[in-house]
């Protein structure tokens, strides 16, 4: 049987990202009907108290859009993120992972267009040190009621997965050190959009946020035509990690000349690149080529006439 279904698989947790968006969703759609849910909010960001308990709380949705009541399931699990800003899962143990125990329970039913609380307690030993701790709670649901792909006569169904992700800060001694290592903007593209790019490294014990601007200016005037200024691009880098990032301007022209601004901040450090660059796609580069050679050609040979005249 054709695969004629679509699985989005959503795990946003972004860091500082840190509350940018209200919630993340997980859908699974064909061309009759759409199964989803969310996640509200999609990261926390919470400072604990060694020997201490802290009780936290989030929501999961089952949209009006559904028809069927939401069966999930959640489970604890540390993450880890890598240099493309790829999340892993269970990639090394976290104590936060011990720490914790949901109290609503790790099912539960939803009705269409309600959701439902799920409230975590997380006790803190005494001896914790000062530090980042991370925690994602994956809500897991499979549909029901939908046709499935069927392979050896086996019935088929894809599980939808959404993550809510916990940022935490064991209070005391924490260390906030990182550096910019690289940043750059290309001089001459042929193709695609205008970007950014650039590589910061977290030395410390805590995770730290960075922030990543991209302004874009025409040739001849400080009229912006694209910033995300108000809206930076924003990651969460965890200790001891090394994040490449990459922003663009999406809108790009195939043809233009511009000055482009490119600034990174991440925990009281700040770089910036300011350079000319020029959109230039290869077909056009070989024609004005040609042209150059043309022209050279032309005042040679005048040149070598008017030479022969005298």
């Amino acid at each position: 049987m054709k695969l004629k279904k679509t699985v989005i698989l959503v795990f946003v947790g972004v860091m500082s990202l840190l509350g940018l968006l209200p919630c993340s969703r997980a859908a699974w759609a064909d061309d009759e009907k759409i199964f989803g849910f969310s996640v509200s909010p999609m990261t926390q960001s919470i400072i604990l108290v060694p020997g201490d308990q802290y009780k936290g709380t989030f929501k999961v949705v089952n949209p009006n859009s559904n028809e069927q009541d939401l069966i999930y399931t959640i489970e604890k699990r540390s993450f880890y993120v890598d240099e493309e800003y790829n999340t892993t899962y269970d990639e090394s143990d976290s104590p936060i992972v011990d720490w914790t125990r949901i109290n609503t329970g790790e099912s539960g039913t939803i009705k269409p267009n309600e959701s439902s609380d799920v409230t975590f307690t997380i006790d803190v030993p005494e001896s914790t040190p000062a530090g980042g701790q991370y925690l994602a709670f994956r809500v897991m649901s499979q549909p029901t009621g939908i046709n499935s792909e069927v392979s050896n006569g086996t019935a088929i169904q894809e599980q939808l997965v959404i993550t809510h992700l916990v940022f935490a800060e064991i209070a005391g001694n924490t260390i906030r050190n990182g550096s910019i290592d690289n940043i750059s903007v290309p001089s001459l593209l042929t193709s695609g959009d205008i970007f950014g790019e650039s590589t910061i490294t977290n030395a410390g014990n805590i995770h730290g946020v960075a922030n990543y601007k991209l302004q874009v200016f025409p040739l001849f005037s400080d009229e912006e035509i694209y910033t995300n200024e108000e809206k930076p691009d924003r990651r969460t880098i965890l200790p001891d990690r090394t994040l490449y990032n990459k922003i663009a301007w999406n809108e790009t022209p195939s043809i233009g000349i511009f000055n482009v601004v490119y600034t990174v901040e991440f925990e009281g450090s700040s770089a910036q690149v300011s350079k000319l660059v020029i959109v230039c796609p290869i077909w056009l580069m070989v024609v004005i080529l040609i042209i150059i050679v043309v022209l050279v050609v032309a005042i040679v040979i005048a040149i070598k006439k008017h030479s022969k005249k005298d």
